[in-house]
């Protein structure tokens, strides 16, 4: 497996405990979840339905504030292994860096996939990515700017799977050019990762080459009816939203009175800059606070949000 946050197991070898006993804040995944709603036993029993399909695809719309067509699957990442399907191979251009699957998934297919770091360079492109807001950097971009992109290059696709906290940021309520495919994750501003839940929208064509290739019954039963129930919920989202942004100024504070400097994230994890990166890691581990560096810096270290305060004191105790 490719190098990602949210597996304790090396941690746990290294340096001991239990999984219930250590605090992971190596990925973006909402420690304060949406609460799960009591599921009927058809959800277990029976194949997920079409009418269940269909009732989800259209709470997403009302969630997401857009007409777009929408295909939900088992996660964005479902929709990542499908994306190099939908065109001819060819040049491809991902805006990074970013999340290491893009780049995996497109040489797996045989397209010629490079890394850029100006947007400007994405121009011209066979295929070009936008992770917006971007993962681990959280860097954004404008819908406008994003739309003014897409004349300029062949399918664009915009992962917005942290934008559930940045409205602002999404393309989704206004007009849909028809070669941009957005991308929305579930698991994480809910705080379900397990559910294995995503979402894709963009030009009916596109979703339907897609839905093809996931075959039948891509998304369960349980997951349509939680992922209902959670879209639907517009005033948790509104709390969640408030409750994150605030959470952020914390760990930022926190992170400074131990000498780091903030330097990107989102509402859901920040990013700072420390000395030792790996020595950064390394002692926050020995309190059993799990967090994330990356290969490609030794000085950038990411961190997730507490969702209680108990988590929040472990963590301020472990940075003192």
């Amino acid at each position: 497996m490719r190098d990602h946050g949210g597996d304790l197991g090396a941690a746990i070898a290294r340096f001991g405990g239990t999984p219930e006993g250590w605090i992971d804040l190596s990925t973006g995944i909402n420690r304060v979840p949406f609460p799960l709603p009591g599921l009927p036993a058809s959800a277990w029993r029976d194949l997920p339905g079409q009418a269940s399909l269909e009732a989800l695809k259209d709470t997403a719309q009302a969630g997401f504030h857009t007409r777009w067509p929408v295909l939900p699957l088992a996660g964005a990442q479902a929709a990542i292994q499908l994306l190099p399907h939908l065109a001819p191979r060819g040049q491809a251009r991902i805006l990074g860096p970013t999340y290491n699957e893009y780049a995996a998934a497109l040489a797996d297919a045989g397209w010629q996939a490079t890394q850029v770091s100006d947007v400007a360079a994405l121009a011209g492109a066979d295929l070009a990515i936008v992770v917006n807001p971007n993962n681990p950097d959280g860097r954004t971009h404008s819908p406008d700017a994003l739309r003014a992109l897409s004349a300029k290059t062949g399918l664009l696709v915009v992962d917005e799977s942290f934008a559930d906290a940045h409205p602002d940021l999404s393309l989704l309520p206004g007009t849909r050019p028809e070669n941009v495919i957005v991308l929305r994750s579930f698991g994480k501003f809910y705080g379900l990762a397990g559910v294995r839940l995503g979402f894709v929208l963009g030009d009916a064509a596109h979703l339907a080459r897609m839905a093809a290739r996931a075959g039948p019954w891509a998304v369960s039963g349980p997951a349509l009816e939680i992922g209902r129930a959670a879209l639907a919920d517009q005033d948790w989202t509104a709390r969640s939203i408030a409750r994150l942004r605030q959470d952020g100024v914390r760990a930022d504070a926190l992170a400074a009175r131990a000498g780091w400097r903030p330097v990107g994230g989102t509402a859901l994890f920040r990013l700072f800059e420390v000395p030792d990166a790996t020595a950064a890691r390394d002692r926050l581990a020995a309190a059993h606070i799990w967090s994330r560096i990356f290969p490609y810096s030794g000085c950038w270290l990411r961190l997730g949000l507490p969702g209680t305060e108990a988590e929040w004191s472990r963590l301020a105790a472990a940075l003192d």
